[in-house]
């Protein structure tokens, strides 16, 4: 999943037609490295773009259930997905409206970013797809990145505060958030040193 606007498909459908992968076909080092702590269930990854943490969840054991609003994007996942020879459940949505079948064991956002305030009526939304005692895994860009030059929204209301993060999962049992700058080597649209909000927890 990557850094959406749902009143931007045109655009997400413009970068995901081109050849190569927006933002790479390697997982988010983040997402892998806290869902390789978890014991393997089902998982809702939002916004999920070309596919690239999706078919490393399928890759090690996971139920997936993955939306985007992007056709294209879908179209890139389900190509990433058999190349690596595995089956993705992938549906079209926009992020208001998707209906998960099920609850999830783990719910991971990975640069979901969208316009305050619409971004807390989402997030409060996908929250309620994850069971009690079900993980978290966050991460999106920080309002420090703004101008870094690695990728992103460059609006403050499209970035993220700790504090802010902190309020959207405030119903949660238990959830770490904090700041971090790290380097990104995602493709051509997350590249180099960037100011990050990760959080991680269990509802």
């Amino acid at each position: 999943m990557d850094t959406i606007d749902t009143n931007s498909q045109g655009m997400w459908d413009s970068r995901f037609s081109k050849r190569i992968y927006a933002y790479g076909k390697l997982p988010n080092a983040f997402f892998a490295q806290e869902l390789s702590k978890i014991r393997t269930a089902g998982i809702l990854l939002p916004a999920e773009g070309e596919g690239r943490n999706a078919v490393h969840a399928l890759k090690n054991g996971w139920n997936v259930i993955a939306f985007d609003q992007s056709e294209k994007g879908r179209e890139k996942a389900l190509s990433l997905a058999a190349e690596n020879g595995v089956e993705l459940d992938y549906t079209i949505a926009d992020a208001n409206n998707f209906q998960c079948p099920v609850l999830v064991d783990v719910l991971a956002y990975t640069y979901l970013h969208l316009p305050s305030p619409n971004a807390e009526s989402v997030y409060a939304r996908l929250n309620n797809f994850l069971a009690p005692q079900g993980n978290l895994i966050f991460e999106a860009f920080s309002t420090k990145n703004i101008g870094m030059g690695s990728g992103g929204p460059q609006t403050e209301s499209m970035c993220f505060t700790v504090s802010q993060v902190k309020a959207l999962f405030e119903n949660f049992n238990h959830v770490e958030v904090w700041e971090e700058k790290i380097n990104l080597e995602e493709g051509l649209y997350h590249s180099g040193e960037s100011w990050v909000i990760r959080a991680k927890g269990t509802k």
